[in-house]
Order: structure tokens, then C-alpha cells, then sequence
């Protein structure tokens, strides 16, 4: 990785550093390679990149804000370990998210998001196409690939159906329901059969117009996510 620059390019490269810094720990934390609890300093990883402090502690701080890590003056960073509780409760939020998502479908008079503008058709093309990426992860067992995949997933259909700040607020609670599923879900020898499989489905729904359906997946997502949860946390 490159030193973090001086001159007139020194703020943008820093910035690129922090924004590398920050996906490569967050991919650390999903992966559960930096598992719940896990404390570290910001020298420790300015090593491990062979970077400066300043961008390393820039990306810390943005993971922190992210709800990733928790922050201690005296002993430096921890990867959060998310409760049931806390779970819960994230997957509340999500739950109203995604369908302030689907209300916006519902209720868009602009015809920016017509399932049958061409535009909107061609863009459908590629979310459907990352669906079934998602779907063949989630199917194999594959959680590392299913979380790429389902992030982008969601990334792209709140882009083509939703309020992108909404769109930003459910990427950020997916990521944090995923950190609080892998430090569960890495319990289990084989994932198959309880990874979430509908993605395909959500986008038929969603194209159809269909939100009755769409909510109904979405309903049983949320409901078997949560008892799995509960159900491997109670051992």
C-alpha cells in the first residue's frame, strides 16, 4: 500500500488510504478473521499496512461512527460484539427501512422507477444478475461470497428502487446485521440450508409491483434470521 503523499495530493491520497484502510478491516470483521471483542491499537495496524498513524486512525474512527468498533481513549480500538438484543433491534430498523424502500416504489409518481420504463428494465437486468449470484452463495453454504454479494444486492436495488438516503441508512444496518451474524453463523460447521435465498424472488416481486409479496419475503427473511440468532446464541 503507498506512503500517504505530501503537496497538493496529500489530502486525496490520504483520503484514499483512509477509504482502503477502513473496507480492508471492514471485510476483516465480516469475514470474522477480527472477531467480536478483539483489541488492537492504531500503531498496530499502521504496521500491519506499513502506513502512517494519521489515515489508520481516520479509518478506525470512520468504523467506530459505523457501529464496527468501539473506541477506548486508553486502550485504543475493539470489534464490537452485537446482543440478541441488539440484534433485535437492528433487524427492527431494517425491517422499516426496507419498507420505506418499497413505499417510495408504491408511491413514485415520476415514473423514475416504472418497472416498465426501458431504463429501469435495463437496470433490473443487473440487480437480478447479482440476485442470483447471492442466491448460488447462499444455496452452497458460501457466507464470505454470500455477503459480497447480498451487499451489493441491496446496494443496487436501493439504488434503482429506493430513496438513496434510505439506500445509505440500509446499507450501514446490513453491514452491522452481518458482523452480528457471522460472529453467530461461524459456529456451524456447514451453512447450507440456513443462509437467506430469496433474493431472486424480492426482484420478480419488486418488478411486478407486487409489494404485498415483497413485504411478505422480506417478513420471513427478517422472522428466520432472528431465530437462528436467538437459537445460536442460546447454544
Amino acid at each position: 500500500m503507498p506512503g500517504t503523499g505530501t503537496g497538493g495530493n496529500g489530502s486525496v491520497t490520504r483520503n484514499t488510504l483512509r477509504q482502503q484502510i477502513a473496507d480492508a478491516l471492514r471485510d476483516e470483521v465480516l469475514s470474522g478473521r477480527l472477531q467480536a471483542g478483539r483489541e488492537f491499537t492504531v500503531k498496530e495496524i499502521a504496521d500491519q499496512y506499513g502506513v502512517s498513524a494519521t489515515p489508520v486512525r481516520e479509518a478506525l474512527v470512520d468504523l467506530s461512527a459505523q457501529g464496527l468498533l468501539e473506541a477506548d481513549q486508553h486502550r485504543g480500538f475493539r470489534v464490537h460484539e452485537y446482543s440478541v438484543d441488539d440484534y433485535r433491534g437492528i433487524i427492527e430498523a431494517r425491517g422499516l427501512v426496507t419498507d420505506g424502500m418499497f413505499q417510495v416504489l408504491a408511491t413514485d409518481q415520476t415514473g423514475h422507477r416504472d418497472p416498465d420504463d426501458p431504463r429501469v428494465l435495463a437496470a433490473a437486468v443487473g440487480v437480478r444478475r447479482r440476485a442470483e449470484e447471492a442466491q448460488r452463495a447462499a444455496t452452497a453454504g458460501d457466507l464470505t461470497v454470500l455477503i459480497g454479494y447480498d451487499l451489493r444486492f441491496w446496494r443496487e436495488l436501493g439504488a434503482l428502487f429506493g430513496n438513496p438516503y434510505l439506500s445509505d441508512f440500509l446499507h450501514r444496518l446490513r453491514v452491522q446485521s452481518w458482523v452480528c451474524t457471522v460472529q453467530h453463523l461461524r459456529r456451524l460447521d456447514d451453512l447450507r440450508g440456513h443462509l437467506w435465498s430469496r433474493h431472486t424472488e424480492l426482484v420478480d416481486a419488486l418488478m411486478r409491483r407486487d409489494l404485498p409479496t415483497a413485504r411478505s419475503i422480506i417478513a420471513d427473511h427478517d422472522a428466520n434470521a432472528l431465530a437462528l440468532i436467538e437459537r445460536l446464541a442460546a447454544g
